[in-house]
């Protein structure tokens, strides 16, 4: 996760284009699901880990939370963050995850976005994760799913033509670093099977109350270019869970 190609210009520039960040929470392919799996956010504590632009605490604020701390590694991300979602309420910190202080009991609610992946240990961020929240927390999180992110390069196969005939699934049991190609640069992400991030929770000390591979939403399969091939495998992994 040290690893910040997110402060680059050019590839920052390239990320600000995209759908999620144009558009916030309507323009992400799986909120339409996720936001069902999030909790009851009124008058409680929330932390959001690798907040990107800031969407979720401004939701999670819209909806009740009494407070929301958004922690990223990047600088150019919270300086967007600060612009699109401010509010007194909320409070962006600039560091890596795991350089954060998981104050114990410090939390009620725990969330992050397509984050996970760019972490070597799941099972540490579990760990960290149950120190700070709170007797029955709730932990939501989505990440890339394990059947995107095992051959590495994260591309489809295509015939001579360039249409799409497949997306290569490798290595799947070999977890660790993975050289992807994302928005034209090279980034080091980590892959992880399902049994990873299922059992990481299980034995953590959490008990799994949704675990949903989504598919994207119908009112954007026309609207975003390349969506409608989402259909053709998962993309992401979301998952609730509370502690115990």
């Amino acid at each position: 996760m040290k690893e910040n190609k997110y402060d680059d210009e050019k590839f920052f520039n390239q990320y600000s284009q995209m759908s999620r960040s144009e558009d916030g929470l309507k323009g992400a392919g799986e909120w339409h699901v996720l936001q069902k799996m999030l909790p009851d956010f009124k008058g409680k504590r929330v932390l959001d880990l690798g907040c990107g632009f800031g969407w979720h605490c401004q939701y999670a604020i819209e909806q009740g939370a009494a407070y929301a701390l958004g922690i990223d590694i990047s600088k150019k991300m919270l300086e967007e963050a600060r612009k699109r979602n401010n509010s007194p309420q909320i409070e962006y910190r600039c560091m890596a995850i795991e350089d954060f202080d998981y104050t114990p009991e410090s939390y009620d609610v725990v969330i992050s976005s397509l984050t996970f992946h760019y972490l070597e240990s799941f099972p540490d961020i579990c760990a960290k994760v149950k120190r700070c929240l709170t007797p029955g927390g709730t932990f939501v999180f989505s990440v890339e799913h394990p059947v995107f992110t095992a051959y590495g390069s994260q591309d489809w196969y295509h015939d001579k033509q360039g249409n799409i005939l497949h997306w290569p699934v490798d290595r799947y049991f070999t977890e660790g670093k993975r050289e992807a190609i994302f928005l034209g640069e090279k980034i080091t992400k980590y892959h992880k099977t399902l049994t990873t991030y299922v059992n990481g929770l299980i034995q953590n000390g959490f008990e799994i109350t949704g675990l949903i591979e989504p598919e994207p939403d119908m009112a954007l399969l026309d609207t975003i270019p390349g969506m409608r091939d989402e259909l053709r495998r998962p993309m992401m992994l979301l998952v609730s869970a509370v502690k115990k």
